[in-house]
């Protein structure tokens, strides 16, 4: 296997382990609000409530309804660089450990 297959490997792994993350924070979130995620700017906007969970921050808390800001105190949201920090870290111990 290249390098470049490798590393493409590795990142499909990683995406697919955010996926599972993602959804998994989205359905909480959506149950914890009622499924009130928009605001009303949001809704305006016809913004996706996925895309909150993805995008920066400061877009995420502009179109974020005051329950989901509230859900996240208690559940902060992780954006996927986050993520693959952490599954890299991870990963890392994993190979130093065994």
């Amino acid at each position: 296997m290249s390098v470049v297959s490798e590393a493409f490997a590795v990142w499909r792994e990683c995406r697919e382990a955010f996926d599972e993350v993602l959804h998994a924070a989205y359905t909480r979130a959506e149950i914890a609000t009622n499924g009130a995620l928009l605001n009303d700017r949001g809704r305006r906007a016809e913004v996706d409530a996925v895309s909150l969970f993805m995008g920066p921050q400061v877009r995420a808390h502009a179109y974020a309804s005051p329950e989901l800001l509230e859900h996240w105190e208690e559940h902060p949201r992780v954006t996927y660089a986050e993520f693959e920090r952490q599954w890299v870290a991870a990963r890392e111990a994993e190979r130093w450990a065994s």
